[in-house]
This record gives C-alpha cells, sequence and structure tokens, in this order.
C-alpha cells in the first residue's frame, strides 16, 4: 500500500477519483490546499487528514509519494522539496516551464534516488492498448503521416483565475499547457521529434500567452506530423490521426480522454480488415486515465514491470515545447535536442 499526498485539489479531485480505483493499491493519506474546507471535504470523502501547509505533508514520514497538482510555477520547486524529502513525486502538467528547470528536476531525482514521474494520463485508454496490440501482430507498418487537433474553448471564465494566460505563473500558453498531451500521444505512437517549424499568436483572449497555433513536425524515422491548436473553438475536441504504412488509425473527438474513444482502425488492403478488427476486439484491457497511470506508477514502484511515464519522457516534452516556441520566435526550422545556450533554454518567455 502506497501512501499519498495530494498538494492542490483543483485537478487533484480528478487524480482522488483515479486513486478510489486503486485502493488496493494506495492510500490517500493527506490532502492539502491553501482553501481549509475544500481540503476538508475531499479528506472527509476519503478518509484522510487535511492541511494547509506543504511543509507539514512534507514532513510526515507516512508519506510515501507527494502528488503536485499545484499552478505551474510551483511544480519544479515543490517537486524538488519533495524528492529532497524522501517522497517520490507525481507532477502534473507541465512538468517545467524551461528545460533549464526539468534539467534541475533530472538532477534532484538522480542525486535523492527518488523519483519523478510526470502526468500524462492521456496514454492510459482502451484505444492505445489496441494500437500496441496492433503493432505487436505486425498490422502497422512503419509510420508515415500524422494530424492533430486540439481545439478547444476556453473565455473569459476560464482566465478569472489569475495565474492563467500569464508568464510568470503558467509559463506558457496552449502549446505548454493544453496540446503537450496530444503531442505525447504523437510520439508514443511515431517516436522522437527531429525538427518543427511553428506560428504561436494570441486570437482567442486578451491573454499574455499563445491561444492559437500552427505546427509542422519531422520525426527522426522521417515521418511527417501537423498540429493545429486553438483556444477559441465553438467546442471541446481532440482529434488524431496517425497514418501507417498497413493502417490508419482515427479518434473521435472525445477532448481530456481520447483513448477511450471508440477509434477507427481501417486496413489498407480491405483482405486484411478482418484480422485487424480480430486483434483490436481481442486486445487486452487496462484500467484508463488517472487510473491507469498510478497503477503504472505502483507497478514501477513495486518492482514490477510499469508502463510509468519515465522523467527523461516528461524532458522530451518540455524538449519540443521549447522547439516549437523557438521556431516561432526566430521564424526558423528548430533541430532537437535544443541547444540549451539559446535563451529560450532558460525560459519560454524569452
Amino acid at each position: 500500500m502506497l501512501n499519498v499526498a495530494i498538494l492542490g485539489c483543483g485537478i487533484g479531485g480528478e487524480h482522488i477519483s483515479g486513486y478510489a480505483q486503486l485502493a488496493d493499491r494506495y492510500r490517500i493519506a493527506v490532502i492539502c490546499d491553501t482553501n481549509q474546507q475544500l481540503a476538508q471535504k475531499y479528506a472527509t470523502t476519503t478518509g484522510a487528514r487535511a492541511t494547509t501547509d506543504i511543509d507539514d505533508v512534507l514532513a510526515d514520514p507516512g508519506v510515501d509519494i507527494v502528488d503536485i497538482c499545484l499552478p505551474p510555477s510551483m511544480h519544479v520547486p515543490v517537486a524538488i522539496r519533495a524528492v529532497n524529502a524522501g517522497k517520490h513525486a507525481i507532477v502534473e502538467k507541465p512538468l517545467a516551464g524551461s528545460l533549464s528547470d526539468a534539467d534541475r528536476l533530472v538532477e534532484a531525482e538522480i542525486r535523492s534516488q527518488q523519483r519523478v514521474f510526470p502526468v500524462f494520463q492521456y496514454r492510459y485508454g482502451r484505444a492505445f492498448d489496441q494500437l500496441r496490440a496492433l503493432r505487436a501482430a505486425g498490422l502497422l507498418g512503419r509510420p508515415l503521416a500524422a494530424s492533430i487537433e486540439t481545439h478547444w474553448s476556453r473565455d473569459s471564465d476560464y482566465y478569472a483565475n489569475p495565474w492563467r494566460g500569464t508568464w510568470e505563473r503558467e509559463l506558457g500558453g496552449a502549446v505548454l499547457s493544453h496540446a503537450i498531451h496530444a503531442h505525447d500521444l504523437l510520439t508514443q505512437q511515431f517516436g522522437p521529434v527531429a525538427d518543427v517549424s511553428a506560428m504561436l499568436t494570441t486570437r482567442a483572449n486578451p491573454i499574455e500567452t499563445e491561444d492559437c497555433a500552427a505546427i509542422s513536425l519531422r520525426m527522426v524515422n522521417g515521418a511527417v506530423a501537423t498540429s493545429s491548436i486553438t483556444l477559441g473553438a465553438a467546442t471541446d475536441t481532440t482529434r488524431l490521426r496517425f497514418v501507417f504504412a498497413y493502417l490508419t488509425a482515427e479518434s473521435g473527438c472525445a477532448p481530456y480522454t481520447p483513448g477511450q474513444d471508440q477509434w477507427q482502425f481501417i486496413a489498407r488492403e480491405t483482405s486484411v480488415q478482418s484480422r485487424v478488427d480480430e486483434v483490436v476486439n481481442n486486445a487486452p484491457t487496462a484500467p484508463e486515465g488517472f487510473a491507469g497511470l498510478f497503477e503504472a506508477i505502483a507497478d514501477e514502484l513495486e518492482g514490477r514491470e510499469g508502463r510509468e511515464v519515465t522523467l527523461a519522457e516528461g524532458l522530451a516534452s518540455i524538449e519540443l515545447v521549447s522547439a516549437i516556441y523557438q521556431s516561432d520566435r526566430s521564424g526558423e526550422q528548430v533541430t532537437l535536442p535544443v541547444d540549451r545556450m539559446l535563451p529560450i533554454a532558460a525560459s519560454l518567455r524569452a
């Protein structure tokens, strides 16, 4: 049984629901939020104790994992404090607001010998289990091209929260805080990014950071992809289309749980479709969303073979974000990895 403390009751409420599906593996020990009443509300429903003090959480010898669901500017400093206190850390997206901060987390993980797990819960869904089974059966072939749409609606009510839409506290815009999930799914299926060209702009809301983007990516294996982002859409839609040599995989429109949606898997050769359908229908299932993420973390910490999100993968996500921002600022194609001597490596605002 792993004892977890949750810092922040915003998205932390969704984390609590994930842990509730794994009651044989996790116990929520502490709920921490600056809003005492909100912390107490969740503590009452989970059997945890409530506190408003992060120092109190880090000093608790009964806490194994600190789950950080705080505003982005607090992610890195609190995660470093957690591992230095002998706790593992789960860090909501974005993992960090710059490559230099992400590098600091990597150093802290190595030094402390604790683990830091980025949050990419979108990976855990039946569609990606089906893609994994199709790949194992040799029915995908090499990746060719992909298209991604992150078309969501964010208005003045959303940005009424004072830290949102600001460089100082949100650390970046739609590329960092919204489309980062879809880009992670792209690299999971198509491999790492070699270079990127991007145009970012702010058109939907009166905020500091970008809320629209058009991005072209080339993968290390030669495949190409496009990513279209806006926070000014009429509805929230995430759409993914992965074209492989033997098969095209296309999601529905579910914005926050694309892997749990109903996908189409269409064989290029019609004679193979029945085999594709058979593999899809018989693919093994696993917990989805946050429950899937937390199960994978528990497997890893307990010495089982897991499918956890590693800190190296979290670093790669910030590497890609930094390359996207650098391309927009310079007007040039940017090759990864990003040069750590560039100002963008120290701050996405650069």
